[in-house]
């Protein structure tokens, strides 16, 4: 269908989830409220966010949302089995996925560790799930003394390998990351591989920017393939490359923060005509929410919405804007991992129909489906396009 649009802007604020999927029970998320959790504790000054209509799908606290929002809202749920950032991304991308991916909530076998180890030429310390600041602090000494890798995991797919920058050398853990995905990845199944790499000294570890995703390919086409295709431009900011494991890819950008994420954001607006510029915040999940930082992970919000109301006066004509999340992640409940919410999906541009009612999307795929609609690009496996709803 001809389109009004030449070039889609999607950005991901990692884990504002916005209340629990009604199966969350299953997944131990009763009563996880990202945004509304925060929103009860520390009053949110989020202007724009507001002005959007953002407090039509999430209790954000504050004045009730604005008759005419300046954009289409809505909610998406997760039609996946799952909870986590890969999952959560491939289904935006058209991506359904019948079952999670495995998790290992009392660590990994002792067989897998001894042969990571053997490969590895260095011993092994934890080997359970737990949060990545709390193991650092409390194995970070032994590391020190030993050199040991620290492994843990999470109730995410995920194995990680924490160490010392000074005691083992970023390419050192990086191939140590690769030997696990080939155990753990290709051998298991296991979502993802992350180097988690830190510096400072027992007391004050903090961990650095190195940090590098091995995450496993897509498991069919997604829309970055098919506009990658088309010779269309795909940019990926912040962590995008690692979660679909560098497919369907033109361009990418790692970056070291948030405001980072969105620096690159505007400068990529000004030189890229058309295609796809496809952004992660991940500060939201890794700083705040795994640490349950409520405080934090307020301000951080604060920042994005001052961020955003610099973006939207610079849309051009032909430019569709997409705010959403890819899972949740509260820091108010006692868990320091994601939580099964359902998403905002804030639709902005000078061709959208402000105050569209996109209701609750039934998958994350439909936001693939509507850009592969956008950019021409043919259909997906999987979502149902909104475009309609948005330009009539």
């Amino acid at each position: 269908m001809a389109t009004p649009f030449s070039r889609a802007i999607v950005i991901v604020m990692d884990s504002v989830g916005i209340g629990e999927l009604p199966d969350a029970a299953e997944y131990g998320d009763q009563g996880s409220n990202t945004i509304g959790n925060i929103a009860r504790r520390v009053p949110l000054q989020v202007p724009t966010l507001r002005s959007l209509g953002l407090a039509r799908v999430a209790a954000i606290g504050g004045a009730p949302a604005p008759a005419e929002p300046k954009a289409a809202v809505g909610r998406m749920a997760e039609a996946s089995a799952g909870k986590d950032s890969v999952t959560g991304h491939w289904e935006m991308m058209g991506i359904v996925l019948d079952r999670p991916f495995p998790v290992f909530p009392n660590g990994f076998s002792a067989e897998v560790i001894a042969a990571f180890a053997r490969q590895t030429g260095r011993g092994v310390l934890g080997n359970r799930a737990a949060s990545g600041t709390e193991i650092i602090d409390a194995l970070g000494p032994e590391h020190m003394r030993t050199g040991s890798l620290i492994v843990y995991t999470s109730a995410d797919s995920v194995f990680q390998i924490a160490a010392h920058e000074d005691i083992v050398p970023v390419p050192e853990l990086y191939r140590a990351c690769e030997i696990a995905y080939a155990l753990v990845g290709e051998g298991l199944g296991v979502g993802r591989v992350i180097a988690r790499p830190f510096v400072g000294t027992p007391g004050h570890f903090t961990r650095t920017t190195n940090r590098r995703d091995y995450a496993l390919p897509p498991a069919g086409e997604t829309l970055l393939d098919r506009v990658k295709a088309a010779a269309l431009p795909v940019v990926a900011i912040g962590k995008i490359e690692d979660l679909f494991a560098g497919r369907g890819i033109t361009r990418a950008i790692h970056t070291k923060s948030d405001d980072d994420g969105m620096d690159w954001v505007e400068r990529e607006m000004e030189t890229v005509e058309c295609g796809l510029i496809f952004t992660n915040l991940v500060d939201f999940d890794t700083q705040y929410g795994h640490r349950n930082d409520i405080e934090g992970y307020a301000k951080n919000l604060e920042r994005f919405d001052a961020r955003l109301s610099a973006i939207l006066p610079r849309l051009r004509e032909d430019d569709l804007l997409i705010v959403t999340a890819d899972h949740g992640n509260d820091p108010t409940t006692p868990s320091t991992d994601h939580a099964r919410e359902y998403v905002p999906l804030i639709v902005a541009g000078r061709h959208v129909r402000v105050g569209a009612d996109l209701g609750t999307r039934r998958t994350f795929a439909d936001l693939g489906q509507t850009l592969a609609d956008v950019l021409g690009v043919g259909r997906l496996a999987h979502g149902t396009s909104f475009l309609t709803e948005i330009t009539a």
